[in-house]
């Protein structure tokens, strides 16, 4: 039976996710309440989701949790955090005189998990509770192919989307909101600072710091500088690494800084005004469809961020060379496109998505080395590490994923990098040592005349046809059908 509670009692907003204030609609929901509201996180160093947050998800949680709480203040607000097990917080609702409980829905089984649990104990313990679509532009279970069951390609996924019609229209900030006292009684709240999330000893955030600016307000000044530099050039250019020609959003959208319904809709009213903006903006949208695509997989194919989609590669001959794997991780493969991808992940914590598919081909293909060690260094390295996609671009690349490249298709990495960075000037940024080596050779250096290449780069781990003859010899071992 639900408790007898007056307007005063208040509503809980359970941030995870969807760090920001616009298009929020469990936020938007608490304050059309007319309660006071309680904006609570819950710190669980990412236990929902069965792993512990990398180290750049960790620096980027703090800023965009101290971003989150000042633009709280702005509107009258306050946000409270604690430490603990989610499965606490109906206790800690009750504990509050909560009335209502909102949150933002997500989508893998684990989290899925958890949230029917606490909401099955909040429903016991009289407290109402409503979850929302924040982070998908349509929800996984609303997309279905002509059989009634999941898409496993892309393209036709993509297809049906966009045939459903317009995609929900972003909703305004709440301009201001009451915020709930926190009674006594209730658990003592911890300080940001309390949660050590930054790195100490050594600080190795420099490049991060440089490089983004976590927030809200960091999102949408990124998306504004996409859309003034990049846009215009997005489909000739977004392969290149050494053109600003990406949004670089996908931080700012996995820690939910942003909305996706946001981004497209923004980028669609900037298509009405310049027509010739069209085919960039259809093509930005379909990566942002890739995005839901790869939710969609995570939601019907519960083990998909684990395990192989296609079963046939549970029987491929992967390599567990660790010399091979450190040469990777530090780039310091001699390949210099792949070194430079794999810098710029330590540095920045992010790699240019053309960049992401070569230096994960190579681990996978010229070093046989299980597409989910790969997966996890890149968990624990960028800011941008998301349950879904990242697990859908390692599995897409290994050839073992849904829609995936196939794996007899090797990235050649001296042609990758002539190619899509021509004047080396992605390579140059990211590995000094070769900065003064010409054009003709950047990207194949043990090519050059002796003694023109510095003796601190190294030679090549592997040598290319030798690594793509075994890589293929490795696929034929477990069958065509793997294809």
């Amino acid at each position: 039976m639900a408790k007898s509670v007056g307007n005063h009692a208040p509503a809980l907003v359970w941030f995870r996710d969807d760090l920001r204030l616009a298009d929020q609609p469990a936020l938007i929901a608490a304050v059309k309440s007319g309660r006071p509201v309680v904006c609570l996180f819950l710190h669980d160093d990412g236990r929902s989701c069965g792993r512990a947050l990398g180290g750049a998800q960790r620096w980027w949680l703090h800023h965009s949790l101290a971003a989150l709480s000042a633009s709280l203040e702005k509107i009258g607000g306050r946000l409270d955090i604690l430490t603990g097990d989610h499965d606490e917080l109906p206790a800690m609702a009750s504990k509050l005189g909560t009335a209502e409980v909102f949150w933002t829905r997500r989508y893998n089984a684990s989290q899925i998990a958890i949230d029917q649990r606490v909401k099955s104990a909040l429903t016991e313990a009289g407290i109402t509770t409503a979850s929302f679509n924040g982070q998908l532009l349509r929800e996984p279970w609303e997309v279905s192919n002509k059989s009634g069951g999941p898409f496993r390609v892309f393209t036709p996924f993509w297809k049906a989307n966009q045939a459903m019609g317009d995609f929900a229209t972003p909703v305004a900030a709440p301009k201001k909101l009451s915020a709930a006292n926190w009674p006594a009684s209730a658990p003592n709240r911890t300080q940001l600072d309390d949660l050590k999330l930054l790195p100490t000893k050594p600080d190795w955030a420099g490049g991060l710091r440089e490089t983004w600016t976590p927030g809200e307000k960091g999102a949408e000044a990124r998306l504004a500088a996409f859309f003034e530099h990049g846009l215009a050039h997005y489909t000739e250019e977004r392969d290149r690494p050494d053109k600003p020609s990406t949004s670089m959003l996908s931080p700012h959208l996995r820690f939910g800084e942003i909305s996706v319904r946001r981004v497209l809709h923004a980028a669609r009213h900037l298509e009405a005004r310049d027509p010739k903006a069209g085919r960039h903006v259809a093509k930005f949208a379909s990566e942002l469809g890739w995005r839901e695509f790869s939710y969609h997989l995570i939601f019907h194919f519960p083990e998909f961020g684990a395990r192989n989609f296609q079963p046939r590669f549970d029987a491929f001959p992967w390599n567990s060379n660790e010399p091979h794997l450190d040469a990777w991780r530090r780039g310091r493969t001699g390949y210099p496109i792949v070194d430079a991808g794999m810098r710029e992940l330590w540095q920045t914590g992010f790699i240019h998505n053309r960049v992401r598919m070569i230096v994960a081909s190579f681990l996978v293909k010229h070093l046989l080395i299980d597409w989910r060690t790969g997966e996890d260094w890149f968990w624990d390295t960028l800011c941008d590490a998301d349950v879904a996609n990242n697990p859908a671009g390692w599995q897409w690349v290994a050839g073992s994923g849904a829609d995936a490249a196939p794996y007899f298709r090797v990235f050649n990495p001296f042609l990758q990098g002539e190619k899509f960075d021509p004047r080396g000037e992605y390579v140059r940024r990211f590995v000094p040592e070769l900065a003064s080596v010409e054009d003709s050779f950047l990207h194949r250096p043990w090519e050059a005349p002796k003694g023109s290449i510095p003796a601190a780069y190294p030679a090549p781990i592997v040598e290319h046809a030798n690594a793509r003859e075994r890589a293929l010899r490795a696929f034929a071992s477990i069958g065509s059908s793997a294809k």
